[in-house]
């Protein structure tokens, strides 16, 4: 039987972004409307600004993704392009490099110089940028998938709480967002571990624990200005 090893990689750039945006969403969206219910605002102020925070950090989360995973896009195409101007300028002393970092890496003179010429035949470029800049296939920037993941799933995050607000209309409003978005967040922490191989308790901790913090630094904002809105 051949020995198959399931590896998650490649989940790395979609997984990185939805969480990202879900956990953002949830906990701002929840912390949001829980520090406007606590400032004593009036149910229809409170979904107000649930809305409004929805939309706009759907928006800010696909800009920001997307301008920041163009910025690591551009420093990729920019160390690219020296790799091909110089495979066109000097493709043996390219050759003698790649051979350098696969004997560097246990392999013999003769065998690391065999390897390199191989595989720069196959795909020098490709090979120069796995090799030699550190830049694998599967994890290349990719601003477009990345804004749209995030913004997908933080409108999707931010959605919850502020649906349990509309369906709710009760002075207790503030409690039931944040204990239903403390289960969001631990189901949200439980499958992110399990998509990224991790212990699932490990998993709902770090994401409890800060949108816990989050929540009760906003509720006490709302309590200090305890204004009806």
């Amino acid at each position: 039987m051949p020995h198959q090893e399931r590896h998650r990689q490649h989940r790395v750039t979609w997984i990185r972004a939805a969480v990202l945006g879900a956990n953002d969403g949830i906990v701002s969206t929840a912390s949001l409307i829980i520090g406007v219910a606590a400032a004593n605002s009036d149910h229809g102020a409170i979904i107000v600004a649930g809305t409004a925070g929805l939309v706009a950090g759907a928006i800010s989360m696909a800009a920001g993704e997307y301008v920041s995973v163009s910025s690591q896009a551009d420093i990729e195409n920019s160390d690219l392009q020296l790799e091909r101007d110089a495979l066109s300028n000097d493709y043996e002393g390219e050759l003698v490099e790649l051979s350098e970092i696969y004997q560097q890496r246990g392999l013999d003179a003769d065998l690391s110089l065999v390897v390199a010429k191989q595989l720069m035949v196959h795909d020098a470029l490709g090979a120069h940028s796995r090799d030699e800049i550190g830049i694998p296939e599967f994890s290349q920037a990719q601003p477009i998938v990345a804004a749209i993941s995030s913004a997908l799933s933080f409108s999707i995050g931010a959605a919850l709480p502020l649906l349990t607000a509309l369906l709710y209309p009760a002075s207790n409003v503030a409690l039931l967002v944040a204990i239903l978005s403390l289960f969001f967040l631990a189901s949200l922490g439980a499958v992110s571990a399990y998509l990224s191989g991790a212990k699932i308790t490990t998993g709902v901790v770090r994401v409890t624990l800060w949108g816990t913090l989050a929540m009760v630094v906003t509720a006490l904002v709302g309590v200090a200005f305890d204004v009806v809105v």
